[in-house]
């Protein structure tokens, strides 16, 4: 995926008591799922995460890179757990999928000053230069199902990046969930109806998971499984998983 306060260029570790059951946690900045603030990994989905992983007796020791440095990790690295990770055909033999944590729908936004932009079906894309993450299933998604040319296309290290590049004209689209812009319109100052929604797909509507790569230990895999199904009916799932649903 997947995913808005500070842009983070390098590894930032937490600070956690060295003990046998420590685990390698690697994710990204996308508010208001993972958020990192005053040297504190939170959000949503990583209250979720945090909660199954002391059921499981397991202490995070997170690591916070650009989407697509956090994912090489995970698909490189046993027993490096990640986060809020769209399942794809082409991850799904890669990793071990402990659970949902996540729900997303996704559309195609622009800044509402630009008129001269209109989309109103996938074909129309095409006139377009489109924002995306690297190695986000989504930047797949537009180069394999939408056929966006890669002259079109520009992809960024993460999402904050992303945005700053909407906001300052450089892209004339990119894709996001509205239940999940309100921290990058802060940055900004930017207000609601500054920004328009012109084009949802369906394809690109996604739960999100958490997962290990495969060949990591069986044990902690059977571990951390065992711990999300005692958090599935917890209220931090349901919240998040709830979140954009029409009240």
């Amino acid at each position: 995926m997947c995913c808005k306060t500070v842009p983070v260029l390098s590894a930032l570790v937490m600070n956690v008591p060295l003990a046998a059951d420590n685990l390698r946690v690697v994710l990204e900045v996308s508010p208001p799922h993972q958020t990192y603030d005053h040297g504190k990994v939170a959000g949503l989905t990583t209250a979720v995460v945090e909660l199954m992983l002391h059921q499981a007796g397991l202490i995070p020791q997170y690591e916070v890179y650009p989407w697509a440095r956090a994912y090489r990790i995970a698909e490189s690295t046993p027993n490096v757990l990640i986060y809020n990770m769209a399942r794809t055909p082409d991850r799904e033999q890669q990793f071990e999928w402990i659970g949902k944590v996540g729900r997303y729908k996704f559309g195609f936004l622009k800044l509402a000053s630009r008129s001269d932009i209109r989309v109103q079906k996938l074909s129309d894309l095409h006139h377009y230069v489109i924002g995306a993450q690297r190695d986000d299933f989504s930047a797949e998604w537009l180069r394999t199902v939408a056929k966006i040319p890669d002259t079109q296309l520009q992809l960024q290290a993460d999402v904050v990046e992303t945005w700053r590049l909407l906001v300052n004209g450089k892209l004339d689209l990119m894709i996001d969930d509205p239940s999940a812009i309100d921290d990058m319109l802060l940055k900004h100052f930017l207000e609601p109806s500054d920004i328009e929604f012109v084009l949802f797909v369906p394809e690109l509507e996604q739960h999100t998971w958490i997962a290990l790569k495969k060949g990591s230990d069986p044990k902690l895999i059977g571990r951390l499984r065992d711990a999300y199904q005692q958090v599935a009916d917890s209220a931090e799932l349901k919240n998040v998983m709830e979140l954009g649903l029409p009240k």
